[in-house]
């Protein structure tokens, strides 16, 4: 695209950001999702492991979208209702927090080549 329209401007996030206080959730709609749908135990919980094969961290601008991989497991694909700028979004749930946080989705950085994560 052409770049972010009036109404996702506010989300300038190549790497993992925070969504924007005051941001309206309604500028993005669902397209669909990257959650894994949960394989034989009831108990099994998606993995916590990240893929950074040229050692990049979960922030960088750089990190590769691997989809079966932590965070990108539990996103949701989310598409700009003005301009259809697409975006990786998901929750971090910390002891005390609830982050809403929001990537914009390069194509370039989708590693179709990662291997499958470890089981914890």
């Amino acid at each position: 695209g052409a770049g972010p329209c009036a109404a996702c401007e506010p989300l300038v996030c190549p790497g993992w950001e925070t969504v924007p206080a005051g941001f309206d959730a309604q500028t993005l709609r669902p397209l669909g999702t990257l959650r894994q749908p949960a394989q034989g135990a009831a108990d099994e919980t998606p993995t916590l492991a990240e893929y950074h094969p040229n050692g990049t961290r979960l922030w960088s601008p750089q990190a590769p979208i691997a989809p079966a991989w932590h965070p990108y497991n539990l996103c949701d694909v989310m598409a700009c209702v003005g301009c259809g700028r697409a975006f990786l979004r998901y929750t971090e749930y910390g002891g005390y927090y609830v982050d809403e946080r929001v990537r914009e989705l390069d194509p370039r950085l989708v590693a179709a080549e990662a291997p499958p994560p470890p089981r914890d």
